[in-house]
């Protein structure tokens, strides 16, 4: 394939994607252009939230087709997703209208308190699962913050985006600025100035604040733009004040490292930083999205290198994040032990966080399509080209594949090893299956950045952070 300039992948994406429609599941042809292969991603991901929710209670689960609960920050990603099923002709507006407020009526009327169950949060936060027939707390799970940010962009994203003055559009709008007004961000604060990473029943909070750099930017921007009792601009300093642990590379490939690709990720499908910087940022010379185009070219980096010697790694196989895994297990096959891990966080061995055990995650490429859309066009086409089928099916891109873990004798955490092909994950997860939609749409045509950049929430979170330039 020849090689693709940014102006050509992007061009080539507007094109695809400006014609979509969702498509029926069928055979994947290895020879798919392009921008028809983003064209139907874009689909077949769309198509795995709406055939997945819970078109009662409008939660999202976690994973599918495994046993489910629902997970929070899908479900932001869901309400994320309805607005651009309706922008694509996918869906109708009043189809997405009642999918988002059933989620919000809920996300409203569940019971918040400081008891074990029976309640699906406190103080406004969210626990990391719930049950997605009632709303209500899954056993074990913890109160999250940054969860509950995801859950939240979702949230405000709809309110923004439903400006209709039709009774149910101003019902979205309303329910959407109360679940947002009632976080108590101050209360989560517990070794000021940072934000706790969550609170469990019975043994409160969890012994871990979040520190730069990381998905959390979300999370202290939510919090700064609160209108009322808002944390102060000392969090966003204090959150910024660790960098010097992230810097990595020299000169242009200079960047805030983390290793599994989601952390570069999250926070830009709700918020637009190019061209806006922070003070720590204008010290730096460059911006975070030009930071996430930095790190994405590193994971290719990584891929070429391959330190690991893992098989399939290349210019064009590669992403490193959060995701499923074969197994938990440490192999013998070639003379030395190899650690596998079934879930876990993911990434160059050399950055902060950093894990490789040879699984690739597709949302560590796809999802970053609007920084590098040259390397990421081409990523995806040789994904399908070299894997077909068993990457790459009704609802888009399996979660996670392994090349390079072959035993049929290891007790696997799930999906299947296939003689030819390895590992290859049978879930999707919600965190993953958002990402590359949200981020799609993004590279398209801005779809959420241009809506978000017309809250007021965001606005003052990025103002009192210290932003300044750009669309600002």
């Amino acid at each position: 394939m020849p090689h693709l300039t940014r102006r050509d992948a992007l061009a080539a994406l507007a094109a695809g994607i400006a014609t979509g429609a969702a498509a029926p599941h069928r055979a994947v042809a290895r020879r798919l252009a392009p921008a028809t292969l983003l064209r139907e991603t874009e689909a077949r991901t769309f198509r795995y939230f709406w055939d997945t929710c819970n078109p009662a209670t409008g939660l999202a689960p976690d994973r599918w087709p495994s046993p489910p609960f629902a997970s929070i920050a899908a479900t932001g990603f869901a309400l994320t997703a309805w607005p651009i099923g309706v922008a694509r002709g996918w869906i109708t507006r009043a189809q997405a209208r009642a999918r988002t407020l059933a989620t919000l009526q809920l996300l409203w009327l569940a019971p918040q308190g400081d008891g074990p169950s029976g309640i699906a949060g406190n103080r406004g936060f969210f626990y990391h699962f719930l049950d997605l027939e009632t709303g209500l707390r899954a056993e074990g799970s913890e109160l999250s913050s940054i969860d509950t940010a995801l859950l939240l962009g979702g949230v405000l994203f709809a309110g923004q985006w439903f400006d209709g003055e039709i009774r149910d559009e101003r019902l979205i709008r309303a329910l959407a600025q109360q679940i947002y007004e009632r976080v108590d961000w101050n209360w989560m604060v517990v070794r000021p100035p940072l934000i706790a990473m969550g609170w469990r029943p019975g043994s409160g909070f969890i012994e871990r604040d979040w520190e730069g750099y990381n998905e959390a930017m979300l999370l202290y921007l939510l919090a700064l733009g609160a209108p009322a009792s808002p944390l102060g601009p000392e969090a966003w300093t204090g959150w910024c004040g660790t960098y010097d642990k992230s810097w990595r590379g020299t000169g242009t490939a200079r960047h805030l490292a983390f290793a599994p690709q989601f952390g570069h990720q999250y926070s830009h499908v709700w918020i637009d930083f190019r061209g806006i910087r922070d003070p720590a940022m204008r010290s730096a010379g460059l911006d975070y999205f030009e930071n996430s185009r930095r790190a994405t070219y590193a994971q290719q980096a990584y891929a070429v290198r391959n330190p690991g010697g893992w098989r399939s790694y290349s210019s064009s196989i590669w992403g490193l994040t959060a995701c499923d895994g074969p197994a938990s297990t440490t192999l013998f096959d070639t003379g030395t032990g190899r650690q596998f891990r079934s879930y876990s966080a993911r990434g160059p061995v050399d950055l902060p966080d950093g894990f490789d055990d040879g699984t690739l995650a597709p949302t560590a490429v796809i999802a970053s399509v609007p920084f590098a859309p040259e390397i990421v066009t081409q990523a995806a086409t040789a994904l399908v080209r070299t894997y077909g089928s068993h990457v790459y099916g009704r609802y888009g891109f399996v979660d996670a594949f392994n090349p390079s873990f072959h035993a049929t004798d290891a007790p696997l955490a799930r999906g299947r090893v296939d003689p030819r092909f390895g590992w290859v994950d049978s879930d999707l997860l919600g965190i993953d299956q958002g990402p590359i939609l949200a981020m799609l749409a993004n590279a398209h045509d801005d779809f959420i950045w241009r809506t978000m950049r017309r809250s007021p929430i965001i606005f003052r979170g990025l103002h009192r952070a210290g932003f300044t330039g750009g669309w600002l």
